[in-house]
């Protein structure tokens, strides 16, 4: 009985190895993470109405 346990806990044990070193290589790959690109041209207006909503313009 305390064989079959110890096998179990090896095998969960190695299923979580597997995963951290599987998140940790995804993180890497991604490169923790992406910024918006910077937009290099201005907004189109038309009369009043702007290209971007209210909320989102830098003032």
């Amino acid at each position: 009985m305390s064989g079959s346990i110890v096998v179990f806990l090896i095998l969960v044990a190695a299923i979580v190895l597997l995963g951290v070193i599987g998140t940790v290589v995804v993180v890497l790959r991604e490169g923790r993470g992406r910024n918006p690109r910077e937009v290099r041209e201005r907004p189109w207006t038309a009369g009043s109405l702007p290209s971007v909503p209210y909320s989102k313009w830098r003032l």
